[in-house]
């Protein structure tokens, strides 16, 4: 399930972000991708363990830690350091699956890939291409949203980012496991979450409904999860 996760980050983080950005040189994407992938890789990087990079990824992680929607859609377990890519001069990432595992920096140990994750920095009419294509049972959908916007989507999808053409493609990107390794689970416990929410908006946290209602979700995480 592709979930958008509007306003994630500030206007003023945008610009703090940006600010500290234009501080870092860019490197090579494919320096931090595997050989397949390679093949259909052109972008750039900031360097994974400057400073700043690991600054504004603690940034991010605090933000989406507190972030309802986000905690709902995806229950995570484990997240890793954002990274950070830029896309210019017909740059693009041809159709690609994500890495099953991956190495936490931060944690020296290894995670499930369960979901991926694309926090866009730059507004859409700041470029042209530079779209975001991600592939499910119903087709291809084309992702292209507002600086400050994340786009949360399986780790199993294949997906591209098109050729951007004119202009200047900036974003975060990370990947998480969840502790619902299935996307069917996490689609149910998600929707049952959100009818959880406007019940208790409409009938108040006591209401018999509700409880019962919550008693299932946590009956359901319990069973499901994987800590």
């Amino acid at each position: 399930m592709i979930h958008h996760i509007p306003n994630v980050l500030s206007k003023t983080q945008l610009q703090y972000f940006h600010q500290e950005i234009a501080s870092i040189d860019w490197i090579d994407g494919k320096n931090t991708t595997g050989s397949l992938s390679a093949i259909v890789k052109n972008n750039q990087q900031l360097p994974e363990n400057h400073p700043v990079t690991q600054q504004l990824g603690k940034i991010i992680l605090d933000t989406v830690n507190q972030n309802a929607l986000f905690i709902s859609a995806a229950l995570p377990l484990k997240i890793l350091s954002p990274y950070f890519n830029r896309y210019e001069n017909g740059e693009t990432f041809g159709f690609h699956v994500d890495n099953a595992i991956r190495w936490d920096r931060e944690t020296n140990s290894r995670i499930r890939t369960d979901l991926s994750c694309t926090l866009f920095l730059s507004e859409p009419e700041e470029y042209e291409g530079g779209e975001l294509v991600v592939e499910d049972t119903y087709g291809y959908h084309e992702i292209k949203l507002p600086a400050g916007d994340l786009i949360l989507y399986p780790s199993t999808s294949v997906h591209e980012v098109t050729p951007v053409t004119t202009g200047c493609r900036i974003s975060s990107f990370f990947w998480l496991q969840s502790m619902i390794r299935d996307d069917s689970d996490r689609h149910t416990l998600f929707n049952l979450d959100q009818t959880i929410q406007n019940l208790r908006m409409q009938l108040g946290d006591s209401h018999p409904e509700v409880v019962k209602l919550t008693s299932l979700y946590h009956n359901l995480i319990r069973k499901w999860a994987e800590l």
